[in-house]
């Protein structure tokens, strides 16, 4: 049954590390490698319209589409890697297994500089139609090509095309402590997954990058700029009494060219001079949520006022 109440007017107050009043984590979605691939022995190519709109027939291989995607596991995935490193903060890889398979250096230079790594499934797509024991193959088999080729087991899932009303009991059943097929709230929130309780870490679609993709709403840099900043700022005023969470998706391919990129420095450069402000990793933000459990707003409130009388 959906839950289209949530937290309501009074959400949970969670403490986040030294106080911050947002955690903020940022997702680099490495894809490129595992779209639908004609030369990979798919059926057809991914049917996928890039640059305003410019599209191939997807039943014949496209040498110029899957340059497109390439630039992302050949440029975008080594410039964030060396920005992050720079600013010394740590992000969340979103990766299919077969696109590390198919770049084994980017994902050891991923658990190398101290990103985390949650499955994206095992080709880029959902697990919407799929009967239970497929859709467990296909989790199962995300889960070990990204160990198989990291060293490291991913905690936390999150694919594209949707899931199941079945996904988050296999999930937990699998041992994985969250996913992030949600843009339901601005904080974390936990589900019914059979017998077990499943820790959901949503979304975001607005401050992501996919918004430059084909017919995006945004065209410059700047314009990227501003929708992470205003988000950060209206977030931050908010954490003065109910901190919250902010996620930024980037898609190598897409946030990874120059002109992207350059807004996302910018807004690192914002963050980091802001009082308040924790870069956390998704599998950080899910085990600080589940280990200092947040506090009712009207027990929060209770206690500062008896605080300050």
């Amino acid at each position: 049954m959906r839950d289209l109440i949530g937290y309501g007017e009074n959400p949970p107050v969670v403490t986040w590390p030294e106080g911050a009043k947002v955690a903020v984590s940022v997702v680099l979605n490495y894809e490129e490698g595992a779209e639908s691939s004609i030369e990979a022995g798919d059926e057809k190519d991914e049917d996928v319209s890039i640059f305003g709109g410019w599209a191939a027939d997807p039943s014949r291989r496209s040498l110029m589409k899957e340059s497109f995607f390439e630039y992302g596991s050949r440029v975008g995935i080594w410039r964030y890697l060396g920005m992050l490193r720079e600013y010394n903060v740590r992000a969340t890889v979103m990766a299919c297994g077969a696109a590390l398979e198919r770049n084994p250096d980017a994902a050891r230079a991923i658990v190398r500089d101290g990103h985390e790594i949650c499955a994206h499934g095992y080709k880029w797509r959902g697990t919407v139609g799929m009967e239970p024991d497929e859709e467990r193959r296909e989790i199962r088999k995300s889960l070990a090509a990204v160990e198989a080729v990291s060293g490291v087991r991913p905690v936390g899932w999150y694919v594209r095309e949707g899931i199941t009303e079945n996904t988050r009991t296999i999930l937990a059943e699998e041992g994985v402590l969250y996913d992030s097929n949600s843009y339901a709230d601005d904080l974390p929130y936990y589900v019914e997954a059979g017998p077990r309780r499943h820790l959901v870490i949503p979304y975001s679609g607005d401050t992501n990058d996919a918004r430059f993709w084909g017919n995006g709403s945004l065209g410059t840099a700047e314009d990227f700029f501003t929708v992470l900043k205003d988000s950060l700022d209206c977030l931050l005023i908010e954490g003065e009494t109910v901190p919250k969470m902010m996620s930024v998706g980037l898609h190598l391919r897409i946030g990874g060219r120059p002109s992207v990129a350059h807004g996302v420095r910018r807004f690192l450069e914002y963050a980091l001079a802001q009082p308040g402000v924790w870069f956390a990793t998704r599998e950080e933000i899910a085990r600080w949520w589940m280990e200092h459990p947040p506090v009712q707003a009207d027990v929060a409130r209770t206690a500062a006022f008896e605080g300050v009388a």
